[in-house]
């Protein structure tokens, strides 16, 4: 079917060229969206979302100002970066610390059924706090270095430095 007669069909709200569209198009924009979120199960929410605006917003599409894909393309790359910086994203990529990974391996459960646990054992040892600190608000509660810095009160250059030392010394402890 031809593309133009398809758009004009779906800005009159034909239902049946929406989900041609959608067919065509949904899973591009949703890997879109993924490579910015970088959370399945969100990503199909906000691909969604941005289906449902495109169909409320129909109007909106001029074809002399770039092509349809284009179009969908830069609403849903809109929304992924609103997702991410939005507070609840944030807050969800914060919330895991490290005492709850320590946790598992100092806890009262059984190694054997935490095999992963193993794992992370045999990568602390012998981390300073000031390695676990960087560890903690890098890795497991998704700052940045610019805010770890701030958070820790220390310059960039020296979350930087202790980021690559502690890595090393994870590194070497895999050789273990």
């Amino acid at each position: 079917m031809d593309l133009d007669l398809l758009l004009k069909r779906f800005q009159n709200k034909d239902m049946g060229a929406f989900e041609k569209l959608h067919d065509m198009y949904a899973e591009n924009i949703c890997g879109v969206i993924y490579t910015i979120v970088r959370n399945h199960e969100r990503s199909k929410e906000i691909c969604q979302d941005v289906f449902l605006k495109i169909w409320n917003h129909a109007e909106s599409y001029d074809a002399s100002k770039g092509r349809f894909f284009t179009w969908i393309l830069n609403i849903a790359r809109n929304a992924a970066i609103d997702e991410v910086r939005s507070k609840t994203h944030k807050q969800q990529k914060k919330n895991l610390q490290v005492d709850y990974f320590v946790g598992i391996v100092e806890g009262g459960e059984s190694m054997d059924s935490r095999i992963d646990a193993i794992g992370l054992r045999k990568l602390l040892i012998g981390l300073k706090e000031k390695c676990t600190q960087i560890i903690e608000l890098l890795y497991f509660k998704g700052f940045t270095q610019k805010e770890a810095a701030k958070e820790l009160d220390i310059p960039i250059g020296t979350v930087k430095t202790r980021n690559r030392n502690c890595i090393g010394k994870i590194r070497e402890n895999m050789k273990l």
